[in-house]
């Protein structure tokens, strides 16, 4: 099941630019939470910020307190364990080059120690068929490569990948922004399909797409989170004008 997650005075900086200030938001459990607003604003800082891939970045520091249900996961947990349980799915898919579909789907059991052969293989299989690829890969899901896979098609594969270690919450950013109609359709299927398992935090420039698939909405700009709410509240009677402007498309 997916877990919550509580941000509270989260501040985070690149080098001396202050790009995420005083955020405080909760993220409930087995939702999908959309975040919007102009590119440059923050949102994709902030979800890099929830399993410390922010901290990739030598010149990035981040304050504040982000609370995976009982676990604070800036204060001594290790990053590498984090992102165990908060996986991430990027904006272009990035299958392993070289890789099988099977081998990249199997890389994370095997970086976490699984050895058991039998047990790999159905978790891969599982996994791809949660991220309904199963179906268009098993002729030849251990001699095809990754990259061989069409671009909606890779990205699900960077889904399976994601869940194969079976994490409890599940960041997406940009998902499909570089996909066609007919493969942005299909992720968002999947998402309302894996809500009922995981907790989905998904940044969009597509605010249709965070309409059509998210319980509740962020809207970000200049790095503060302006307003969270329902979603349908966010678009029908937003609280803030500002929010008003930018789904009204008066900016943005």
């Amino acid at each position: 099941m997916g877990a919550g997650i509580e941000v509270r005075d989260l501040n985070a900086w690149y080098g001396s630019t202050h790009t995420l200030h005083d955020i405080g938001i909760m993220i409930p459990a087995n939702h999908a939470t959309a975040l919007i607003g102009p590119s440059g604003c923050g949102k994709s800082t902030f979800v890099r910020c929830l399993n410390r891939m922010h901290e990739t970045n030598p010149i990035a520091r981040v304050t504040g307190s982000v609370r995976l249900g009982d676990l604070d996961i800036y204060n001594g947990a290790a990053p590498v364990a984090i992102r165990r349980r908060i996986g991430m799915v990027f904006q272009r898919a990035n299958p392993f080059p070289t890789m099988s579909i099977y081998d990249n789907v199997a890389s994370g059991l095997r970086l976490g120690g699984l050895r058991n052969r039998k047990k790999i293989e159905e978790i891969v299989e599982r996994s791809l068929r949660r991220a309904a690829l199963w179906d268009e890969v098993k002729d030849a899901w251990k001699s095809k490569s990754g990259t061989s896979l069409s671009g909606g098609q890779q990205q699900r594969l960077c889904i399976a990948r994601a869940l194969a270690i079976d994490p409890e919450v599940l960041l997406m950013d940009e998902p499909a922004s570089a996909l066609d109609p007919i493969s942005t359709a299909k992720i968002e299927d999947l998402i309302f399909e894996l809500k009922a398992d995981y907790t989905i935090v998904i940044v969009t420039h597509n605010m249709q797409q965070a309409a059509r698939v998210a319980e509740m909405t962020g809207f970000f700009l200049n790095g503060y989170l302006v307003e969270f709410d329902a979603t349908t509240k966010i678009f029908t009677n937003p609280s803030d004008k500002r929010t008003e402007d930018y789904i009204t498309g008066r900016f943005g």
